[in-house]
């Protein structure tokens, strides 16, 4: 099934704070969009009003829809999220937390533990089916975190820096995956402070960076004038440089 994600001028307050202005984007399926910027920029509270879980002003449409008009289990069928902090603290095993993630299925639950299990060997998470999910490391968890994701099979798929708690081999083998959901047919929304992780995707992806709760700047991966946006993002110049065929962009330090 495809889907269409889009923000027309939103703007979330919280009391005397405004914590996004005026920010408008769009996602749709085989799309990859990646949010970057600095610390409080925005990128989490914009993902929580794409999800509808954060009240805002302005428009976040799903399908041309508002996207808090959806039930949740209808929600669940086009949106998929990974949360920036998706650790598990009850007793359960990890295939039975995966599985959980297919509620909005009418299916049998010999169907919803195969799917959790394909789900698992897809994120490298298939060691730990008997496992309970408390017990795990974070970046155990983390990996059983995106086999949920997966799970859930839905159209969009809206990660918080998905990296989190991996090692730097798992963090490439995470970002081509999700290389290969988007070559699938899924639409990405994905928040990262990794510029260089999105080279492992592969194909067109599209970078927006958020300051200040506003969109600063859109631009392709590959643009040549990719590193000055960075650098006025972050206010620390930025290097493009090339090793081993792939550009790979460096924040300098110093005077």
């Amino acid at each position: 099934m495809a889907a269409d994600l889009e923000l027309i001028g939103v703007t979330v307050q919280a009391g005397e704070k405004r914590l996004i202005r005026d920010v408008s984007l769009r996602v749709k399926s085989g799309e990859f969009v990646a949010l970057l910027g600095p610390n409080g920029a925005g990128k989490t509270t914009l993902l929580r009003a794409a999800l509808g879980l954060a009240r805002c002003t302005g428009s976040a449409l799903l399908n041309g829809r508002p996207v808090r008009e959806f039930s949740g289990r209808r929600r669940a069928g086009l949106l998929a999220w990974l949360p920036q902090q998706a650790l598990v603290t009850e007793p359960l095993e990890v295939l039975e937390l995966v599985a959980g993630a297919r509620y909005r299925f009418a299916e049998t639950r010999a169907a919803a533990l195969e799917a959790a299990r394909q789900a698992l060997q897809r994120a490298g998470a298939d060691g730990f089916v008997a496992r309970i999910a408390s017990t795990l490391s974070g970046g155990e968890q983390q990996r059983v975190a995106i086999a949920a994701l997966l799970a859930q099979d839905a159209p969009l798929l809206l990660l918080d820096e998905p990296a989190n708690h991996l090692d730097p081999g798992q963090q490439i083998a995470i970002y081509r995956l999700l290389g290969e959901l988007r070559a699938q047919g899924h639409g990405v929304l994905c928040v990262t402070h990794d510029v260089n992780l999105l080279a492992h995707i592969g194909g067109e992806v599209r970078v927006v960076g958020m300051a200040g709760g506003r969109a600063r700047f859109e631009s392709a991966f590959d643009a040549a004038e990719l590193a000055a946006h960075l650098g006025e993002l972050y206010g620390v110049p930025f290097d493009a440089l090339a090793h081993e065929g792939r550009r790979v962009l460096l924040a300098r330090g110093g005077p």
